[in-house]
């Protein structure tokens, strides 16, 4: 990830009600019923979800084959008529498409971008290669579902033009301090797994956000030990921790952070409610923000829209 001094941010379109929304599956197969409920959502914020019939298809544990995800995203973002696009499932298969991005149709065609998980891939991959603001938020799948918090959160985020402040409702402080930089990151496995990948994360100057679930304490470990070795982390501004949602006692997690990023000296603060679970706030990746863990909150310096 380039720091804020190599990169110029592209900001897309703020949304309006009843902008077309393009439905993408750029990694697993996804729960109908969940899908149509989360549909349903988008429809009742006064979007209009527009979709093809192929993000409905499987190839072994995709939702289509590398070049059909691919080509859907794409042709999404060549679409002038689609003003945003949503994912509609993680799972895993985003890296695998990541060669097959058109980035030049990404750059030349800017639009708000939302997933989390698995597409935390694309999301800082296309802010890496394109400049583009893309947001950490949840996917259709789970919007059925989803509480108040996250839907006024989304509300908030996309059809307003209040100044965004993310909050650590369980403010859990692990190394005190403000800082301010870039916001980038999203899920740990995923961001790990690209690590010797022509997509490498860089985070210099960034404030990282990490989440994750499913994974084992040691796993976590493991896992910020390889992208520590591997120079993923050197001269981040601060880190914000999500939710691990079923990755054991949440205090053990913050002794392996704590552990990991003793010589680092930079903020980190614990407790946003972002990730896998409820509520799940959306976070914009490309924006500057000042972290400031005396007051458990993470302040955007700008808007992600250019209008």
């Amino acid at each position: 990830m380039p720091s804020d001094h190599q990169i110029q941010p592209i900001l897309s379109a703020r949304l309006s009600p009843k902008d077309n929304i393009g439905i993408i599956a750029p990694a697993s197969p996804f729960d109908k019923k969940k899908f149509f409920k989360g549909i349903a959502v988008l429809e009742q914020l006064g979007f209009k979800a527009v979709f093809s019939k192929k993000i409905f298809g499987a190839h072994e544990f995709f939702a289509g084959s590398d070049h059909q995800r691919a080509h859907l995203l794409n042709s999404m973002f060549a679409d002038s008529s689609i003003k945003a696009i949503w994912c509609a499932r993680g799972g895993y298969g985003s890296l695998r498409i990541l060669p097959l991005i058109d980035y030049n149709i990404v750059r030349s065609n800017p639009k708000v971008f939302i997933g989390c998980s698995d597409i935390s891939a694309i999301l800082n991959t296309i802010f890496s290669k394109c400049g583009l603001v893309t947001f950490h938020g949840p996917m259709i799948e789970s919007l059925g579902h989803a509480n108040q918090e996250t839907i006024k959160a989304l509300n908030n985020v996309f059809l307003t033009d209040q100044p965004l402040t993310l909050k650590a409702e369980n403010k859990l402080i692990i190394s005190s301090g403000t800082a301010s930089g870039i916001v980038a990151g999203g899920n740990l496995t995923t961001l790990c797994h690209l690590t010797g990948t022509p997509f490498t994360p860089n985070f210099r100057k960034n404030i990282l956000l990490i989440e994750d679930v499913g994974e084992a304490p040691y796993r976590i470990d493991r896992m910020f030990t390889q992208m520590k070795l591997a120079g993923n982390f050197k001269q981040i501004a601060g880190i914000i921790l999500g939710l691990f949602k079923n990755c054991g006692e949440s205090d053990q997690i913050y002794r392996i952070v704590d552990d990991i990023f003793s010589d680092f000296h930079i903020p980190i603060l614990a407790g946003f409610n972002i990730g896998h679970g409820e509520p799940n706030l959306t976070v914009p990746i490309g924006i500057k923000a000042r972290l400031d863990t005396d007051e458990g909150s993470l302040a955007y310096l700008g808007s992600p829209f250019s209008s």
